[in-house]
């Protein structure tokens, strides 16, 4: 990787979800400017804060995709991300930071 590139894995496909109420929502639903989480794979040398396993939330028009051994991850910009999830933050944090 190089800069302050990110590459990340989807956890779920664009498919049908289920909604915390128990509805089906197809995947030909419409749904506006939805952000999404990923597990990051490995960083560039320039990314000051992310780590690898570290859960981050971005917009997924803001993506590259590419093909790495035949599994499909995204490139991303350090500055696209809008939330981290990171199990190595201080006991009695939420894991979360913005």
């Amino acid at each position: 990787m190089l800069n302050d590139r990110i590459l990340v894995k989807m956890e779920t496909g664009e498919g049908e979800r289920l909604s915390s109420g128990g509805i089906l929502i197809p995947a030909t639903a419409q749904i506006g400017k939805r952000l999404v989480w990923a597990e990051v794979v490995t960083t560039g040398p320039n990314v000051r804060i992310l780590e690898d396993g570290d859960q981050v939330l971005f917009n997924p028009e803001d993506r590259y995709e590419v093909e790495v051994g035949g599994e499909d991850y995204l490139i991303l910009r350090e500055r696209d991300v809008h939330a981290v999830a990171s199990g190595r933050l201080e006991e009695g944090s939420t894991g979360l930071y913005l």
